[in-house]
């Protein structure tokens, strides 16, 4: 499968909600989603690395799958509210460049 860019996951997401009367969900209730797959995220994380082993009778989901849900939503979320999450992303990293630039301790060249 060929790598897409932000931008082009935000094109693809939007061409699928688009085709649905009921559109994107509004600023609260995708805040509530979004919430809700953060907390399947985080029962998955729970029943692999943490002391909370999953139920037999609970369907097998993976880390992996339930981060995509999550990014859906973010997706949507952003979406929803016309912002550009490549823009956003180099916001951040720019932040973290400067402001931040100094916190954490950084590997020694060379070494790992």
């Amino acid at each position: 499968m060929p790598e897409k860019t932000m931008r082009q996951l935000q094109e693809e997401v939007d061409a699928y909600i688009s085709q649905f009367k009921e559109g994107y969900f509004s600023p609260l209730a995708m805040l509530a989603r979004m919430t809700e797959e953060l907390g399947e995220l985080a029962r998955e994380i729970n029943h692999y690395y943490g002391e909370k082993p999953k139920k037999k009778s609970e369907k097998e989901k993976t880390i992996e799958e339930e981060m995509g849900d999550l990014l859906f939503v973010l997706i949507c979320f952003a979406n929803s509210l016309n912002i550009d999450l490549q823009q956003a992303h180099d916001l951040v990293m720019e932040k973290f460049n400067t402001r931040d630039k100094h916190r954490w301790t950084r590997k020694e060249e060379g070494k790992e």
